[in-house]
């Protein structure tokens, strides 16, 4: 993992940007595939170059700004997004606040004033697909042709096909919407993950033979409702210890239509696991889909099912790669 992966923001003074770096520049929700191949891209081209390799990005992501009323399901918010990218060996992130200046700035202004100027890029990887600017007029091709005259490299990398389907953000929200959790992780390059603070719940699971770990997802997370096979590790956090655990379990992810049909909550069961959690940050990597969430007539007709779930999980991570998602540490901006 690396333990140096820097942040700069838009209040880094100059002096603290490493300059003549070779930056791969997109929006990266998941950090998938299509992703990753920018990131590769911008990796080689800074080898050869004998350059530090940084990525350029955005937050909030574009689309909360243009449409801030509108429900925005992102697969991984910045602190995820900056982990996953500290694990492909980035040496940093540039993180670009999108507000009003930023979206109003051109494409030939954003091209000379940011990367130019202020970063002195020497190199620069995009996919097929990306844009940036007032109107989003830039373009890869814009890139391309001004490269020449700027005396920088541009990478334009195609579209990542699966299955002769093409690699996105949306499709893998999609998928996971669907529970279709093999393809969302085929398209991601490993399993999605979630972070999250373990919370008090009413402690319902523990009366039933199966103590829980609950968590809080953001409001707009459109993950399917219903039963998964994950993978568990503790993530970066306060109350972490010195050693990052890992575990299999069962988690159910609804509104427990058994009992309240309350708001969404997130209830981890870790398998061959007896400890406190309270105050932990977990990561929760979906390894597979169990079944749609449902109501019982009993509490005993639940707990047959629990446990028919929690042998169906057991063996599915059985069969499972010991695949979790690469993190990187972040150290704070």
């Amino acid at each position: 993992m690396t333990s140096g992966f820097i942040i700069i923001r838009d209040s880094t003074p100059p002096a603290a940007i490493p300059r003549g770096a070779v930056v791969a520049m997109g929006n990266f929700d998941g950090v998938h595939l299509g992703h990753r191949a920018v990131i590769a891209a911008a990796l080689q081209m800074a080898r050869i170059q004998g350059r530090p390799a940084l990525a350029v990005t955005f937050e909030p992501h574009p689309r909360r700004f243009f449409s801030p009323n509108t429900p925005q399901f992102r697969l991984t918010d910045e602190t995820a997004k900056l982990r996953l990218l500290a694990g492909t060996g980035l040496e940093g992130a540039v993180v670009m606040t999108f507000d009003k200046r930023r979206a109003e700035t051109t494409a030939k202004d954003f091209i000379h004033h940011d990367l130019i100027d202020r970063l002195g890029v020497s190199g620069i990887a995009v996919g097929y697909d990306f844009h940036f600017g007032k109107g989003r007029v830039g373009s890869p091709s814009l890139l391309v042709n001004e490269a020449p005259r700027l005396g920088i490299e541009v990478d334009v990398q195609p579209h990542i096909d699966i299955d002769e389907r093409p690699v996105s953000s949306s499709a893998i929200r999609m998928a996971l919407a669907e529970g279709q959790i093999e393809d969302a992780s085929a398209m991601l390059g490993g399993p999605w993950f979630v972070t999250g603070e373990v919370i008090h719940g009413d402690k319902r699971g523990r009366d039933l033979g199966y103590p829980t770990a609950n968590i809080r997802l953001d409001n707009n997370c459109g993950l399917k409702h219903g039963i998964y096979a994950v993978r568990v590790g503790r993530g970066q956090g306060k109350n972490q210890g010195k050693h990052r655990s890992r575990f299999d379990g069962v988690a159910s992810f609804g509104r427990r239509p058994t009992f309240d049909n309350g708001a969404p909550l997130l209830e981890i069961f870790l398998f061959d696991f007896d400890g406190d959690l309270y105050g932990t940050t977990l990561d929760i990597a979906f390894i597979g889909f169990i079944r749609d969430e449902l109501k019982f007539d009993s509490v005993e007709a639940l707990v047959v099912r629990m446990n028919e779930d929690s042998a169906r999980a057991r063996a599915v991570l059985a069969a499972a790669p010991d695949a979790f998602p690469k993190l990187g540490i972040v150290n704070p901006a």
